[in-house]
């Protein structure tokens, strides 16, 4: 059966091409006498393009975009009782002759229509809502690396070898001894005090690892780079609180029957105030291929010696 052929599935089927500026939309030619509409990406002009949609007795529809634009829409449409389809642009087939955005509507609306495109996974809301969180959480994680790289490079530039004696500056005895350090004391000895019983290397090691170079532009970044650190752990902390505020709200069916760990804190050396730490991995319901759910666990910021 060539694609010509293929019978209707759905007759009241719409197609979205969406842009960053404009969204391109088409409906079959039968329902309405200008098939093919632009709008803006305005939210007046979204509720216009639903409105739109509902009167003419549209019931489903398939859209195609780049980025998040389309996550205004497609609540919107779903708010209003119509059925979404968020569709991968690889799965379509190029639009035949030159290829526009009017184009492109089209040929979205005419592949839905025969049921040809299969729509994204979206789960509810209360998933979508915690899943926004943890991911905003992980791109804090990775902003806080970078300045940890920055408290790494300026120590390297005044010869200070402490990050390669002790595991992590950002453990307890690390940020204890940047955070001295910031307070203005140079005493090697005084600093290697600081040392936590536990760590590995002895105290004379420690000591010859912190005798540099002090020189007053990298104790700058050294400073501001240590100031950005603690800021994005506090907003770790505070999305990690808002985690467990979501959780709360998720139905019990949707917990997995190994339980939900959440990060846990723990007193720790002056300067290491706002650390987030723990002992597990964070648990939240992930919905599976086959429509389970299941547990995904992700690393907290966790706080090394």
């Amino acid at each position: 059966m060539c694609l010509a052929d293929r019978p209707m599935v759905e007759a009241r089927a719409a197609g979205i091409d969406i842009g960053a500026r404009e969204i391109y939309v088409a409906v079959p030619p039968d329902l309405d006498p200008e098939p093919v509409r632009m709008f803006a990406t305005f939210t007046e002009d979204l509720n216009r393009l639903a409105d739109w949609l509902v009167a003419i007795g549209v019931r489903t529809v398939a859209m195609e975009s780049t980025g998040v634009y389309w996550i205004p829409l497609y609540e919107i449409l779903e708010a209003r009782g119509l059925k979404p389809f968020l569709v991968n642009a690889r799965h379509m087939k190029n639009v035949p002759g030159r290829r526009t955005d009017w184009h492109d509507c089209q040929w979205i609306q005419y592949l839905h229509s025969v049921g040809l495109l299969r729509g994204a996974f979206r789960p509810a809301d209360e998933i979508c809502a915690l899943r926004a969180i943890m991911r905003h959480r992980q791109e804090l994680v990775q902003m806080a690396a970078q300045h940890v790289h920055h408290m790494q490079k300026a120590m390297t530039q005044m010869n200070l070898q402490i990050q390669h004696v002790i595991n992590d500056i950002t453990g307890l005895t690390g940020l204890a001894i940047v955070d001295a350090i910031l307070g203005g004391e140079r005493d090697a000895s005084k600093l290697a005090e600081l040392r936590h019983f536990r760590i590995q290397a002895d105290a004379e090691t420690i000591r010859k690892s912190l005798v540099g170079n002090w020189r007053g532009e990298h104790l700058f970044t050294l400073r501001q780079s240590r100031e950005m650190y603690g800021t994005y752990q506090r907003q770790i902390e505070q999305c990690d609180d808002k985690i467990a505020e979501l959780l709360k709200d998720i139905p019990r069916k949707w917990i997995p029957s190994n339980g939900l760990f959440l990060p846990t804190k723990r007193n720790g050396a002056a300067g290491t105030a706002g650390i987030r730490t723990t002992k597990a991995l964070t648990c939240a319901p992930r919905c599976t291929n086959d429509g389970e759910w299941t547990c995904c666990r992700f690393p907290v910021w966790s706080t090394p010696l």
